[in-house]
């Protein structure tokens, strides 16, 4: 099996001190981009895809062709369900052959939060599905879910404790300050209550909207405990970018098998960063 449970991959991190890089992907060529180039660095990968990537791609078409880009490089990898919130939907996505699951009811109520992500749990682990849920709100856009930074919410760490007893989950997102999309400051992470965050919980934690976050910042969360570092907002600026640029250079380009491969170079070495940044080269 190329499609993988994030459970095993993300423990063999939280052991041996790295990250494993989650990637938000859209159609075929980023998807080609992710798999492709932490084969070629032997990284753990997991593929993220979120409510709105799995409407326009579909669901099938996306398992389907990670699966093949998996087995043709001899690489496994999970591809994982961000930002979700609806049970049904997850359940139909599992049964099609996800199996790694983010939960998202971190708008709701810390009891309603609980009680929602345990009914996730409870489904996804008879499948052997990992399953991930956040615990505070971060700041920005992802998906058509927007958050104003004066509802953002740092995650709690007794709050923290309980939520990881109570609901079984796999991993923990949580919120120490960073934001989706790109920063417009550098944003200042509170390594302090990460650090409480480790101390209280034992489950690998998960850090979201890592986007534009210096090395440094990425480097030091992982040495307190961080396990995951998701990036979005980077990919899309970056091939879009390229995109662009070419088309404004190649105004009768006309061949997307031309004017794609800036955009996959660009967005290439944007992978080939954060896979330094995580520090998970050759951990797969």
């Amino acid at each position: 099996m190329f499609i993988i449970s994030g459970r095993t991959m993300l423990k063999k991190a939280q052991q041996e001190g790295y990250a494993v890089p989650a990637f938000n992907i859209h159609n075929l060529e980023t998807l080609q981009v992710v798999v492709e180039t932490a084969a070629e660095l032997r990284s753990p990968l997991i593929v993220a895809g979120t409510p709105g990537t799995f409407s326009y791609a579909g669901v099938g078409n996306i398992v389907a062709i990670a699966a093949e880009l998996a087995k043709s490089w001899n690489h496994p990898l999970a591809v994982h369900l961000d930002h979700h919130e609806k049970l049904a939907d997850i359940k139909m996505k599992v049964a099609a052959g996800v199996r790694s699951v983010m939960i998202d009811g971190s708008h709701f109520p810390f009891a309603d939060n609980i009680a929602l992500v345990k009914s996730v749990v409870d489904y996804c682990h008879r499948y052997d599905v990992s399953v991930e849920a956040e615990l505070g709100r971060l700041g920005g856009q992802e998906d058509d879910l927007i958050v104003d930074g004066k509802d953002a919410l740092y995650t709690h760490p007794e709050q923290a404790r309980e939520f990881v007893e109570k609901t079984g989950i796999d991993s923990l997102a949580i919120a120490i300050g960073t934001a989706h999309g790109l920063y417009t400051a550098e944003p200042k992470l509170d390594f302090e209550r990460l650090t409480e965050i480790r101390q209280r919980v034992d489950v690998p934690l998960v850090l979201h909207g890592a986007s534009g976050l210096p090395t440094r910042d990425i480097t030091r969360a992982i040495s307190l405990g961080i396990c995951k570092v998701n990036v979005a907002t980077e990919l899309k600026i970056a091939f879009s970018g390229a995109l662009k640029n070419y088309l404004t250079q190649h105004a009768e380009a006309s061949d997307p098998r031309h004017y794609m491969i800036p955009a996959k170079a660009a967005m290439k070495e944007v992978v080939r960063k954060v896979i330094a940044d995580c520090g998970c080269e050759g951990k797969l």
